[in-house]
């Protein structure tokens, strides 16, 4: 099946068992709403972590049946994603979703070193879905939330989850774009190099699954005029899959300004933990927040 919308993995879960959401701080209704409509779904059962009080009161206030989830009170946000984090790791849920904390707070939670969910050497990235009206397929892109500058081992990292994720989601041999400024190897510019090594990597075997090419701007990557004009041969430009950017303003700037001018739908999520972790903006809508939670169930192993 050919990955083309973001509704399509709702259908790709009905291969998986439900599985056990835990939600941090889940005290807004955003946050309740997309956990609602994922148990309405049968994609999840969920725990709501967070001040019981206000979460039945939000729960009244929209019309939610709070009856639906287990709650388990905190009275602080800070507590709350520390015992959301503890539930998963006593296994009583395999999904993590942030509720109305900061992301900093619930990174630095997960990357805990003796209570949180990672293991020794293991790289926390972030990645996104993306479904844009002006693209001709849903792009995956990272990391625009994690990483401020990964060095080559990050990149390489990023580069298998990206690719990891597209077959997920159907697409066999995906083409994965090594973002830089210029399609020149310049010697000057770390994004050109890494990306010259990363893509000389997979011509080599060493990373596999994909066909990969960098470095490549970003009108090359998706634009196949862009790619007529420049004359540049390769088989991701003008057609890329993923995107793997070169550091996080770039990625974080492409993000949102999909999210803001581009109209684009969303799924977004953390890897690398022991358990897929939804990582979404406080303000992002609940049908983004819903599809993060399937795209996380998804990768659940």
């Amino acid at each position: 099946m050919r990955f083309t919308d973001l509704e399509q993995i709702f259908g790709l879960l009905k291969k998986k068992g439900r599985q056990h959401l835990i939600v941090a701080w889940a005290v807004d209704a955003h946050t309740i709403k997309a956990a609602e409509k994922s148990v309405d779904m049968k994609l999840v059962d969920a725990t709501l972590v967070g001040d019981e009080a206000t979460i039945l009161q939000v729960c009244k206030s929209n019309g939610i049946d709070a009856g639906k989830f287990s709650i388990v009170h905190q009275s602080t946000d800070t507590s709350a994603v520390e015992k959301a984090v503890d539930l998963i790791n006593r296994e009583k849920g395999n999904l993590l979703m942030k509720g109305n904390l900061s992301s900093d707070k619930y990174i630095r939670t997960i990357l805990n070193k003796e209570r949180g969910l990672t293991d020794p050497g293991t790289i926390l990235s972030h990645v996104t879905v993306l479904k844009m009206a002006t693209y001709h397929k849903p792009l995956i892109i990272g990391d625009v939330a994690i990483i401020p500058r990964p060095d080559l081992r990050q990149k390489i990292a990023i580069a298998n989850y990206l690719i990891n994720t597209a077959h997920i989601l159907g697409t066999d041999l995906p083409k994965l774009s090594l973002l830089a400024t210029t399609e020149q190897v310049l010697p000057g510019m770390q994004a050109c190099t890494d990306a010259a090594i990363i893509s000389k990597m997979a011509d080599r075997n060493q990373i596999k699954g994909a066909l990969v090419d960098g470095p490549l701007s970003l009108d090359l990557s998706i634009n196949i005029d862009s790619v007529k004009i420049k004359g540049v041969k390769s088989e991701v430009a003008g057609d890329a899959d993923c995107i793997l950017f070169p550091n996080i303003e770039t990625g974080n700037v492409f993000y949102k300004t999909v999210a803001q001018f581009g109209g684009g739908e969303q799924a977004a999520v953390l890897i690398g933990a022991r358990v897929p972790a939804v990582l979404s903006s406080r303000g992002d809508n609940t049908q983004t927040k819903l599809y993060s939670v399937a795209l996380a169930a998804l990768l659940s192993q």
